[in-house]
């Protein structure tokens, strides 16, 4: 899809995007790239890092790879000092690095639970926090969450709780470091985004099909969709936004099934107010 923003409007900009090798992170990392950025991503896996970062060059983007954990401080100082001496300074840090699996809680072990707390919530926490140094001089934080925490998700609540974590992480670190160092902190809240991991690996299809069912917009999020956020937040259009996280899933966290038919509701309507405008007169209309 053509994207709506000019093409230079990260021009001479340096990202860092952890699990930026694959899904939402690849394809923030390549639109902030297309846009003028120099990208640098990070990830465990450096057969994937290889493959994406040969993607992204094909693209005419500069771009690294580097392995790291998140999870691991001495990994994110190297990872962001790399950065810097690759290209020289760091203004905008995505944290897209996420662990996910369905499993009831009952059968969650306390070290599973803990393990996407340590990717999700931690290593954002820890990104940011070793990243701070060099964003002082006007950078920008996006930090990737959900919407499976906003009211409850089955099957989920390591993953609701990390998340929940990210949300209260953006908001406080917005508060403080906007104040003090004018960096702005802001998160995006993917609704379920057809082919990435979380989808097709978490989501049989007749979910996926009441996904869809469910979207105000009657359809599956495209990583497209939270690329584009991803720029608006990043770029001089966001730069009064601070301490959001925007919620991008077509208004399916909103959505309850719809009792009845839209015909059915005017038919209903019609019929009380033929009931309220033959009522005997002194019989309030409130009570019919």
């Amino acid at each position: 899809m053509e994207s709506p923003f000019k093409g230079d409007i990260l021009k001479g900009k340096v990202g860092l995007l952890t699990g930026g090798g694959s899904g939402i992170g690849y394809e923030i990392a390549a639109e902030l790239g297309k846009h003028g950025a120099s990208i640098a991503i990070m990830g465990r896996r450096k057969h994937v890092l290889d493959s994406a970062v040969s993607a992204l060059q094909s693209l005419g983007i500069h771009a690294i790879g580097i392995e790291g954990d998140v999870r691991k401080r001495e990994d994110a100082a190297r990872v962001i000092e790399t950065t810097i001496t690759q290209f020289g300074k760091l203004d905008i840090l995505v944290n897209a690095a996420a662990g996910n699996f369905l499993v009831p809680a009952e059968n969650l072990s306390p070290n599973g639970f803990r393990t996407v707390i340590d990717i999700d919530a931690i290593g954002t926490f820890t990104m940011c926090h070793e990243a701070l140094i060099y964003l002082k001089k006007g950078g920008t934080i996006i930090n990737i969450s959900a919407t499976l925490h906003y009211t409850a998700t089955w099957y989920q609540i390591h993953v609701s709780a990390a998340k929940a974590a990210v949300d209260s992480l953006t908001r406080s670190l917005a508060l403080e470091w906007g104040t003090d160092y004018g960096i702005r902190v802001n998160g995006i809240a993917p609704g379920p985004i057809d082919d990435t991991a979380g989808v097709t690996k978490l989501l049989p299809d007749d979910v996926k099909r009441k996904s869809r069912e469910a979207s105000a917009l009657y359809r599956m999020g495209k990583k497209w969709d939270i690329a584009m956020a991803a720029l608006y937040l990043a770029s001089d259009a966001g730069n009064f936004v601070n301490g959001t996280t925007l919620v991008v899933d077509g208004g399916i966290w909103l959505s309850n099934p719809r009792h009845m038919s839209k015909e059915a509701v005017k038919q209903v309507s019609k019929e009380a107010e033929k009931r309220s405008r033959n009522a005997p007169v002194g019989v309030a209309k409130s009570n019919l």
